[in-house]
């Protein structure tokens, strides 16, 4: 049958992406407690497009990704980004995967256990001269008010906060991403926060988790330092951005904080 995708394009134009987005699809990753853990993705892979090509062949993404068996790492990554350059015939590649992580997270006072989610991803590029791992995790947590409490006679406001932090590791000897657990980076934002969140409280709960946070005020500020100074600490990071959003419960808008911080910054 004759191939359209593989026939000249003659506008010399070359693209930098073209793939498939939006993909729901199952897929397998690690679980400290549990080992594995399955879950839905939102999956989006691409490839750069030469200018004498008029498409690429999209069916040959849903192949690479069947093929890796939907396990995924920062060590299977760069492996399912080398099987779509060489299968699409291309000199770079992107996948992006979106997921909710599932923790069991018991009550501080109860006891009481509940399954609590985390927005997730994992994003890979390969290029002819470099290659690029990104875990990215968002973390819900409480906040309460240095200021407000500082001049209320009685409370202080608080809100619920959301800790994104986009983290890159070093590589290893066999050229693949050092791991890093998506637990240890939600222990990292929620002791960074005033208090941390639960599926489930009952009234003991939720008076420790009150006055926990009525005794760890943050502004968003400190929030996103706090963080950054944990994640500097570790030696498998190079790179990382935290971004904090506080949605206030006082005001119609809400209040945000971002940190950027490199491994080379700190040796310039």
């Amino acid at each position: 049958m004759k191939d359209i995708q593989s026939s000249a394009d003659h506008r010399n134009i070359p693209l930098r992406e073209a793939g498939i987005s939006d993909l729901k699809y199952p897929i397998t990753i690690l679980d400290r407690e549990e080992r594995e853990q399955t879950t839905v993705a939102d999956i989006s892979m691409s490839v750069s497009l030469p200018h004498h090509f008029k498409g690429t062949h999209m069916s040959r993404f849903l192949e690479v990704l069947t093929s890796s068996g939907c396990r995924f790492t920062g060590s299977t990554i760069p492996l399912v980004l080398e099987k779509l350059k060489k299968s699409l015939e291309a000199e770079s590649a992107r996948i992006r995967i979106e997921f909710p992580y599932f923790l069991t997270r018991s009550a501080p006072v109860s006891g009481a256990t509940a399954k609590m989610s985390y927005s997730c991803a994992f994003t890979g590029e390969s290029h002819r001269d470099r290659e690029d791992f990104i875990l990215t995790v968002t973390v819900p947590v409480s906040t309460l008010c240095p200021c407000s409490r500082e001049i209320s006679d009685a409370g202080a406001h608080n809100q619920r906060g959301y800790i994104t932090m986009d983290v890159r590791t070093r590589k290893a000897e066999d050229g693949t991403f050092v791991m890093m657990w998506i637990e240890e980076l939600v222990e990292i934002a929620e002791t960074s926060a005033s208090a941390p969140l639960y599926t489930i409280l009952k009234r003991p709960d939720e008076k420790f988790v009150t006055e926990q946070a009525y005794n760890n005020p943050v502004f968003v500020e400190d929030m996103v330092r706090n963080v950054a100074e944990k994640l500097m600490k570790d030696p498998r990071i190079t790179q990382f951005t935290v971004t904090a959003h506080n949605h206030e419960s006082i005001h119609n808008h809400n209040a945000y904080a971002v940190v950027a911080w490199k491994e080379l910054d700190q040796a310039e």
